[in-house]
C-alpha cells in the first residue's frame, strides 16, 4: 500500500489514480468490484497495486478481463439488470448501470417506443435460447443499435455467445474503471 498520494517525480498528477493508489487494499478491492464483480479480477488488479500511470492500471485490468472464463461470466450476469430495466439502489454500480442504459429508453417517439417493444421481445427470445440475460455494453448506444446488435447474437452458438458476453463485460468494466478514475 503506497504511503502517499504525491505522483512520483516526472508525472502528472492524476487525481483519480492517486487516490486508487492511496486506498487500503480492502478499499481498493471494494472500489474495482463495483467495475468487475468478479473475484479473480478484482484480486488480480488489485495485487498489482500501485500504478504507475492510468494506462498502466487499464493494461493490467483489460488482460485479465479477457481471462473470465465461463462461470465467472454466469456470476457477473447475475448482478446486472436486462437492457431496459433500471438498476435499484443508490450504489454507484446502480447509478452507473442506470446511466450506461440511458439512451435506451431516451427516445421515446412512436417509432423508437415500438423498436423497444420488439427489443423486449427478442431479448425474452434471447433469455430462451441461452438461458440468461442479454448482456452488451450499453453505453450510449440507442435502442436502434442495441436491437440490431441482440438480433445478431441470436445467430450464435452457446460458446460464441458466452466469448461475446465476456468481451462485453470488459468494455464494461474498462469503462466503468475510467469512471472510477475520473471520479476524483
Amino acid at each position: 500500500m503506497p504511503e502517499t498520494t504525491a505522483s512520483p517525480p516526472g508525472r502528472a498528477s492524476d487525481p483519480g489514480l492517486d487516490r486508487l493508489n492511496a486506498l487500503s487494499p480492502a478499499d481498493l478491492r471494494t472500489e474495482l468490484a463495483q467495475c468487475l464483480d468478479i473475484e479473480r479480477w478484482v484480486e488480480a488488479v488489485a495485487s498489482a497495486a500501485p500504478f504507475a500511470d492510468r494506462g498502466n492500471l487499464l493494461a493490467h485490468a483489460d488482460k485479465h478481463a479477457r481471462a473470465v472464463s465461463t462461470a465467472e461470466v454466469a456470476s457477473a450476469l447475475a448482478r446486472h439488470p436486462r437492457i431496459g430495466d433500471k438498476a435499484e439502489g443508490k450504489s454507484t454500480e446502480a447509478a452507473w448501470s442506470r446511466g450506461e442504459q440511458s439512451a435506451f429508453a431516451a427516445d421515446t417517439d412512436d417509432a423508437s417506443l415500438r423498436v423497444q417493444r420488439i427489443f423486449e421481445f427478442a431479448q425474452g427470445e434471447y433469455e430462451g435460447r441461452f438461458g440468461q440475460i442479454y448482456l452488451v455494453c450499453a453505453s450510449g448506444r440507442t435502442s436502434r443499435e442495441l436491437l440490431a446488435d441482440l438480433i445478431g447474437r441470436l445467430e450464435n452458438d452457446q460458446d460464441t455467445e458466452l466469448s461475446v458476453v465476456g468481451n462485453e463485460l470488459r468494455k464494461i468494466a474498462g469503462l466503468r474503471l475510467e469512471k472510477l478514475l475520473d471520479a476524483a
